[in-house]
Order: structure tokens, then C-alpha cells, then sequence
């Protein structure tokens, strides 16, 4: 009797274990759900601005293109040598915009935003090799977990760690948005600047003839005047 009533709790045990997994394995299916959708809108947004912009012509007086451009490369980067090769970019890019700027002075500020631009892509790269190299360490620690059984710590440090590489696919779409956002106010200033410099030469030549002109009227004024022979009064009569 001992016998039967010891061999039925085993079932009894492994009845209800199995019962409560599918709860805790679906809930933790659902977080990793919403981490993944939130990556692949981000990598998605990235793309679409990659490909809008792909198809510049070098050497194009588009200057705010080449921040986007670089923030495009930047995102889509998966490895450090990736990152160092949207870095790259943007040093020449920088150097390119450099040599523009000496040589068309009317688009100076809007050269100089967009150099600005490109100096913090640098700068952000920079950062994300650091975040790669972490997360990178972090995919190790939870595949080592994982091998020692430790099911519920490995668990946890996944999600960790998709959550951190979803707050930073996001950010990083918002640098593309952000060097957008930044062109279009750049085009706007510029366009409005040429326009009041347009009204400005009007404005000046309107006010002042040419020279053309002015020189007649100072020809004209200092002529000497003909002898005046209408008002003589002659005496024969």
C-alpha cells in the first residue's frame, strides 16, 4: 500500500508543474513579443531612411543629406567595424563640407549646421561601440547561465539585455529624425535670408540710380549754359 500511495504523488506533482508553465512561459513570451516589435520598428525606420536618401549625387549642394546619411549608417551598424565605418563616413564628410564652405559663403551657415551634425554622429559612435561591447559581454553572461541551468537568471538577463538594445535602436532613429528636423529648419532660414537679401537689393537700387544715370545728370548740370540772345532790345526804329 505504501508502494501505490508513494507512486502516485510523483504524478500528482508533475500534473500540477506542468499546469503553471505555460502561464509563466506565455506571459515572459509576450514581453520578448513587444521588445522584438519595438527593435523592428526601429531597424525599419532606419532602413526607409537609408533608402531615401541613397540615391544623392556626390558632390551635391544638398548639404543637410550628409548628417541623415550618416545617421542611417550609423543605426544600421550590428558590429564595432560596422560602427568605425559609419564614423569614417562622417569624418569625410566633415572634411568634404569643410572645403565647401571656403568655397560657397552664402550657404555657410547651413554648411556649418550640417558639419555640426556630423560632429556628433562622431561623437555618438563613439558611444554605441561601448553599448555593443556591453551587450555583447551581457549575450555571453546569459549563455553561460543558461549552460549552468540557471534558467530563471538567464531569463532575466536576456530580457535585460533586448530591452536596452530597444531603448537604443530607438534613440538612434531619433538622431535620424533629429538631423531631419534640423535640415529642413536650415533650408527654411537660408531660403528666407536670400529673400530679404533679394528685398534689400531692390530696396538699394530703387533708392540709388545707376550710375549710368547719375553720371548724365552730372554731365547735364555742369555743361555751360548758351549765350541767352532772346532778351535783347533793339533801339532801330
Amino acid at each position: 500500500m505504501s508502494g501505490i500511495s508513494s507512486g502516485v504523488s510523483p504524478w500528482t506533482a508533475a500534473s500540477g508543474a506542468g499546469t503553471q508553465s505555460p502561464a509563466k512561459k506565455e506571459t515572459s513570451g509576450s514581453s520578448s513579443l513587444d521588445l522584438y516589435e519595438m527593435m523592428k520598428d526601429a531597424r525599419e525606420q532606419a532602413e526607409a531612411a537609408r533608402e531615401k536618401f541613397q540615391g544623392l549625387k556626390k558632390g551635391s549642394t544638398r548639404y543637410g543629406d550628409a548628417p541623415i546619411e550618416a545617421y542611417a549608417r550609423l543605426a544600421r551598424a550590428r558590429r564595432p567595424a560596422d560602427v568605425n565605418a559609419a564614423a569614417g563616413y562622417a569624418r569625410r564628410q566633415i572634411a568634404r563640407l569643410k572645403a565647401a564652405k571656403r568655397t560657397d559663403p552664402d550657404n555657410a551657415r547651413r554648411i556649418q549646421a550640417a558639419i555640426n551634425q556630423l560632429q556628433k554622429a562622431v561623437n555618438r559612435a563613439g558611444k554605441k561601440k561601448q553599448e555593443l561591447n556591453r551587450e555583447r559581454a551581457a549575450e555571453i553572461r546569459q549563455k553561460k547561465l543558461a549552460q549552468e541551468q540557471r534558467t530563471r537568471e538567464a531569463r532575466r538577463q536576456r530580457q535585460e539585455l533586448r530591452r536596452k538594445q530597444a531603448a537604443r535602436m530607438i534613440r538612434e532613429s531619433g538622431y535620424i529624425r533629429e538631423a531631419e528636423i534640423d535640415n529642413r529648419m536650415q533650408t527654411h532660414i537660408s531660403s528666407v535670408q536670400m529673400e530679404l537679401r533679394k528685398q534689400a537689393q531692390d530696396l538699394a537700387s530703387s533708392l540709388h540710380p545707376p550710375v549710368e544715370t547719375a553720371a548724365r545728370q552730372y554731365a547735364a548740370a555742369a555743361a555751360p549754359l548758351p549765350p541767352d540772345t532772346g532778351g535783347e532790345i533793339s533801339l532801330e526804329a
